[in-house]
C-alpha cells in the first residue's frame, strides 16, 4: 500500500471511530480525545493508542472490544492492535469538535 493508501485508510478508520460513544458522556470517543494515537502501517495493521475518562472507568472493556470491532470492519485493515493508557491523563481540555461545543457551554 503507497502512502495515498495509507493515508486514506488511516482516515476510514478515523472515521469508524466516531461511530463508538462513551457510554456514560455521549459523545465519540474521537471528539472526546479518548483516541491518543492512530498509527496504519502498509500492511494494513492497525495500532490504536487510547485511553479513558478515567482508570476505573466501568466502560473501559467496552471501548476496547468496540475499538477493535469497528476497525476490524474496516476495508483493508488486517489486524487491529488497541494500547490502553492513562500518561497523559484524559481532561476536558482533550475534547474537540461539536462535544467541545456542548461541555464548555455547560
Amino acid at each position: 500500500m503507497d502512502e495515498a493508501g495509507i493515508a486514506s485508510l488511516r482516515s476510514s478508520v478515523r472515521e469508524s471511530l466516531k461511530i463508538i460513544l462513551d457510554p456514560e458522556l455521549g459523545e465519540n470517543i474521537v471528539d472526546l480525545g479518548l483516541i491518543y494515537g492512530l498509527d496504519v502501517a502498509a500492511n494494513g495493521n492497525v495500532r490504536v493508542t487510547m485511553t479513558t475518562t478515567t482508570k476505573a472507568c466501568p466502560a473501559t472493556g467496552f471501548l476496547q472490544e468496540a475499538v477493535k470491532l469497528h476497525i476490524s470492519g474496516v476495508p483493508g485493515v488486517s489486524a487491529v492492535q488497541v494500547d490502553l493508557t492513562y500518561e497523559p491523563q484524559w481532561s476536558p481540555k482533550l475534547i474537540m469538535g461539536e462535544a467541545r461545543t456542548f461541555f464548555t457551554s455547560r
